[in-house]
């Protein structure tokens, strides 16, 4: 089935991307400390699954204009000690809650720039948060790296570590368009770093590309996916750009006016997933690709897959615990974000205060509607019960006549083709949202 781009305007209201639920927006504020963390020890105490650590880096040595990730430009590389001073202060915090020697399902590096640092203070950091807990099998540790700022120093360092996954910012190989979001990088930076991990070991490489970036044209992003498909990475990350000034103000470089239509968004969407596809690749959850013996692939096959701030993983973490500025930790009480400036987040620490600024107390409707959600994104199929939010039958029978689901049983189960639309299906269960939501809160589906 081929769908057009009349149902992409039919159904362009803008809802949640759904890394979480409750989205940031609908948040009801951080939880009490005490509650945090006592929250924290009896999920430790209960896992059978162990706990997911994301690190936020946040530095980086260039301002890339379309990025709206929480960063601080500099070309001072004196910072890495202190805020790995921070780092190693906060996971302390957690350590008085947690056991003895607590497992780890997942770790990941984020920025920011993680290759900013250098090769021994990744070494010194790791070795500090890793000192006296255990790995669970068939985990390898995953770091988001800038082809530009990535040593095969760095690369050995963190394989010795047990990291066995690297991600690579590509975003668009074009010229013209690197210069508009000010991340040069040729082609032949790519191919080197990409060939230096799998030389070393690394067993998964990923790519994130963009579509939708200012003065990239179909034809532009056709030819970004053929030179891709010449490395072929373990994985690929094909994501719309999301163009939100009033966030991150990098983007002010370029207007609206610069962007794509879209149709043109649409288009590149779906000209992508067909490349994808056609090389060999398998869709997974919503914008992900994977070759078939990716881990990936074979958790959606195991139906193990899952999705959390860091994405979508074959780890499934009942505990998730963020340090740095603006990391998010998510428990069963809920989720708690620490602050978002390097100099407020460091003061706090080491005054012994909160470090939070924002986050949600879990409801027991949040529970059932995250369930839903969970399964929509990750297995494209949910119960169809009564946790069906109340006034959505009109959007169910819209989407089972445009044959975007269709009702099997008790069932509701997203066409295999129809992956761009799985946000819209998730809001058949979200109460937070109407077609009256504001606009400033969350994006269109491309």
């Amino acid at each position: 089935m081929k769908f057009d781009y009349t149902l992409v305007q039919k159904y362009s209201q803008r809802v949640p991307r759904y890394t979480s639920y409750p989205p940031v927006p609908e948040w009801n504020g951080q939880p009490t400390e005490f509650d945090w963390f006592k929250s924290i020890e009896e999920d430790a105490a209960n896992s059978q699954n162990g706990l997911a650590l994301y690190m936020h880096l946040p530095f980086c040595e260039k301002l890339c204009t379309y990025c709206g990730c929480n960063k601080r430009i500099t070309v001072n590389h004196q910072v890495e000690a202190p805020y790995i001073k921070d780092l190693i202060s906060e996971w302390k915090r957690y350590r008085h809650v947690l056991p003895d020697t607590p497992s780890i399902a997942e770790l990941h590096l984020g920025g920011g720039t993680p290759t900013f640092f250098s090769a021994s203070n990744l070494d010194r950091l790791i070795s500090a948060i890793l000192n006296n807990t255990s790995a669970l099998p068939d985990t390898g540790w995953s770091i988001e790296v800038h082809p530009s700022f990535t040593t095969k120093e760095q690369l050995v360092t963190l394989y010795n570590l047990g990291f066995r996954r690297i991600s690579l910012g590509v975003q668009s190989l074009d010229p013209k368009v690197q210069f508009l979001i000010n991340r040069i990088q040729p082609f032949e930076e790519v191919q080197k770093i990409t060939e230096m991990a799998r030389e070393i070991g690394y067993e998964s490489v990923n790519f994130d590309i963009l579509y939708g970036l200012p003065h990239q044209t179909e034809d532009l992003v056709k030819k970004d996916i053929e030179e891709v498909l010449k490395l072929r990475p373990d994985r690929v990350a094909f994501y719309g750009y999301a163009h939100v000034p009033w966030v991150a103000k990098g983007q002010r470089r370029y207007s609206e006016l610069d962007l794509p239509s879209p149709a043109v968004r649409f288009a590149s969407a779906e000209m992508g997933r067909i490349q994808f596809e056609n090389a060999g690749y398998r869709s997974i959850g919503m914008d992900h690709f994977a070759l078939p013996e990716d881990n990936l692939s074979i958790a959606a096959d195991r139906k193990e897959l899952h999705r959390n701030f860091m994405g979508y993983t074959e780890q499934h973490a009942d505990l998730m615990i963020g340090l740095g500025v603006s990391s998010i930790s998510e428990s069963s009480l809920g989720f708690a974000q620490n602050d978002k400036v390097v100099e407020n987040y460091r003061e706090k620490l080491y005054q012994g205060a909160s470090l939070f600024v924002n986050g949600h107390r879990f409801s027991e409707q949040d529970r059932i509607v995250r369930k839903k959600i969970l399964d929509i994104m990750c297995h494209m199929e949910t119960p169809l019960d009564s946790a069906l939010a109340k006034g959505t039958g009109n959007l169910l029978s819209q989407l089972v006549s445009d044959e975007i689901i269709s009702i099997e049983g008790n069932r509701i189960v997203v066409n295999e083709k129809a992956r761009m639309f799985l946000r819209s299906v998730c809001s058949l269960f979200d109460p937070n949202i109407s077609f009256a939501t504001s606009e400033l809160k969350y994006s269109s589906n491309l």
